[in-house]
């Protein structure tokens, strides 16, 4: 597992929770709602070495499509557009929430026609995502694609531009007054908290 490529699902899975990033156990989630998993991705970004290895894979995909900038949203995005983007040979940005959009700060600029990938490191509704391709849209880019860590969809989330997901999963989360966790009588952990 040097350079990140051709890794299975099941070492994926192994690294990702070696690293802290899958938790088991039983989670109050921001929603209200309860689950048995829990992602805590920023966890990974801790460890460069494994990021690198994350971030390769994350690249790979887009290895042929002449990417000239590797976007993502603070703050999930941030060190993994870097890292996608030094695989790609492309530049680094990253885009900030504002008034329930996303912006450019810092000087930071995009030109009609540049072809940019947008990189997430989970999704659950794509909302920030979608903002960061509103953004992209406005400013005239070529969105050449989507790059995600976890996909807690399924895959059964669309954003119209092609998407390549490293792993995806199918969280079930409970109602509290109907959840399992809760009936067996497991500790609730709040992660976030």
């Amino acid at each position: 597992m040097t350079d990140g490529k051709n890794i299975d699902d099941k070492k994926l899975i192994g690294l990702l929770k070696k690293t802290g990033v899958i938790m088991e156990g039983h989670f109050l989630l921001t929603s209200g709602r309860h689950s048995g998993l829990f992602l805590q991705c920023s966890q990974l970004l801790q460890y460069p070495e494994y990021t690198g290895q994350v971030c390769s894979m994350m690249a790979e995909p887009f290895k042929n499509e002449n990417i000239e900038t590797v976007i993502g949203p603070a703050m999930g995005g941030v060190i993994l557009s870097y890292e996608v983007a030094r695989f790609l040979g492309a530049r680094a940005l990253f885009a900030e929430p504002a008034d329930g959009k996303m912006i450019l700060r810092r000087g930071f600029q995009i030109n009609k026609g540049e072809k940019v990938l947008v990189v997430e490191d989970a999704v659950s509704t794509g909302g920030s995502v979608q903002k960061v391709l509103d953004l992209l849209s406005n400013l005239g880019a070529d969105i050449a694609g989507i790059s995600i860590m976890i996909d807690r969809t399924s895959g059964r989330l669309d954003l119209g531009v092609p998407t390549r997901a490293l792993l995806s999963m199918d969280i079930a989360s409970f109602d509290p007054d109907s959840c399992p966790l809760c009936s067996k009588g497991i500790a609730l952990q709040k992660p976030k908290g």
